[in-house]
């Protein structure tokens, strides 16, 4: 029966949202399985299920609105090989960071480009790509921290710091493999394609 399959739907969905560690993720799950339980109750009259859900809705709508209107600050900081910081930050987050770039080995040859991006005066996001002379930078790295992958990260690096980047002559940045599908697909939404090049099949944004 419908009722029964929207029931079972909305505790998977309530499950699942306990599962991420993402609050933007979290609250939007977790809206819709409210959602499915408020139509379960309806459709079995279950009145105490349609109250709290309604309850437990409207304050995830309340969530999802702060979220999207809060100001954060962000900033974009050089560094270098060595840095103690980075290297905490490394060995914090190791285990994660080989989910994302297995093969990931900091690259002290030719021409680098490193930074850090701070998020409210935390670090988010570890990038690190080698510099070309043809003005592509290939991505050694480019790790965000799980909880703030809202795509805010992205829009900054490769929107509102465009500027910066092509500032070190960087006019393409390119990925020669994305082994993480969740990282390919992030990339894609930031406007990152897939193209053929001397061989070899490649993930490029053109900046430029």
């Amino acid at each position: 029966m419908i009722e029964t399959f929207i029931g079972y739907l909305a505790s998977v969905l309530l499950g699942i949202s306990l599962l991420v560690n993402n609050e933007l993720k979290f609250r939007w799950i977790n809206t819709f399985g409210c959602l499915s339980f408020i139509i379960y109750g309806i459709l079995i009259h279950a009145y105490p299920i349609i109250v709290t859900n309604a309850g437990l809705f409207l304050i995830n709508t309340f969530y999802l609105i702060k979220i999207h209107r809060t100001e954060e600050a962000f900033d974009l900081l050089e560094y270098k090989i060595g840095d103690n910081i980075i290297e905490k930050f490394l060995q914090f987050y190791a285990k994660d960071i080989q989910q994302y770039f297995p093969n990931y080995k900091a690259n002290e040859q030719g021409k680098v480009i490193r930074f850090v991006v701070l998020r409210d005066m935390v670090i988010a996001n570890i990038f690190e790509a080698a510099l070309h002379p043809d003005g592509s930078a290939v991505v050694n790295i480019n790790y965000t921290v799980a909880k703030y992958r809202d795509y805010k990260v992205g829009k900054f690096i490769f929107d509102k710091e465009k500027k910066f980047l092509l500032n070190n002559g960087i006019h393409a940045i390119v990925y020669e493999n994305v082994p993480n599908k969740n990282h390919e697909d992030f990339l894609k939404k930031m406007g990152f394609a897939w193209s053929l090049s001397e061989n070899k099949t490649l993930l490029i944004k053109e900046l430029a």
